[in-house]
């Protein structure tokens, strides 16, 4: 009932969902441990990290020097060493993810879904302002053995946005270059990861269009980019996306775009 009542309201206008702006500088750090704490000290608009690895301590901090929270998790894989991981079902789980120690989950799941409710739960109790929710296009990245379809995915992406802005949260369409016709108008901004590689990022071009930030990442083996890789910066984008350069594990480390 109480969420319900939440999703009312949003309906009503009485939540104002945080959404970047065209613009904004985005900084995004997914590792985080002992040998890569977490560092919001540089600019940022806007800092995207896991959020089990946050703390409203550390989202307090951010906030108060005026810069939003993204709270990143998984809504299309299990990664066995999350704190809830014990409550997927087996039947939930299908074939291993190819370069990843994870696993593609169905979608189609009630019991997911529960677990990705309580996620965002997490995130809101937290004081996180958006979330990002990783591997949502599993239709089309070897799902094999489980069987769900474009439609399916477009139905479940739809939930994760609904859901989100039901509890206040800012969502973004990370990746799914495949569906962003149909799914751009239910998502606030989105996060690419080498569309300059695959040639996708004029895809973006719509979200753009109404005033929704895109945010592109691209990725180099060391904290170096070649000059070949600065190519990027002006090759094929479309006028307001953001690149920057992360190394592969995502720590603190970004170089940025000049003139973007």
């Amino acid at each position: 009932m109480l969420l319900s009542l939440i999703f009312l309201s949003f309906l009503s206008g009485s939540f104002a969902v945080y959404r970047p702006s065209i613009g904004d500088v985005f900084q995004w750090q997914l590792q985080v441990d002992d040998n890569h704490p977490f560092d919001y000290s540089m600019h940022a608009d806007l800092y995207d990290v896991d959020l089990w690895a946050v703390t409203p301590q550390q989202i307090a901090a951010i906030h108060a020097k005026g810069a939003k929270v993204i709270c990143y998790f998984s809504a299309g894989s299990l990664d066995n060493n999350r704190p809830d991981a014990h409550l997927f079902h087996s039947n939930d789980i299908g074939n291993k993810m190819d370069g990843w120690d994870e696993h593609w989950i169905d979608i189609r799941s009630s019991n997911v879904k529960s677990i990705m409710a309580k996620r965002m739960d997490l995130a809101k109790s937290k004081n996180c302002d958006g979330i990002e929710p990783d591997n949502v296009d599993g239709y089309d990245s070897g799902n094999a053995h489980i069987g769900f379809s474009f439609h399916d995915q477009l139905v479940y992406n739809r939930w994760l946005a609904d859901q989100a802005h039901a509890r206040g949260l800012s969502i973004g369409l990370k990746n799914d270059v495949g569906q962003i016709q149909q799914l751009h108008s239910s998502f606030d901004w989105a996060l690419n990861e080498e569309c300059h590689d695959y040639d996708e990022c004029m895809e973006y071009q719509t979200f753009l269009d109404e005033g929704k930030a895109v945010f592109n990442v691209e990725y180099v083996n060391s904290h170096h980019v070649s000059s070949t890789k600065q190519q990027m910066c002006t090759r094929n984008s479309p006028t307001g996306m953001r690149t920057q350069f992360k190394v592969w594990d995502v720590t603190s480390w970004v170089w940025r775009c000049p003139n973007q």
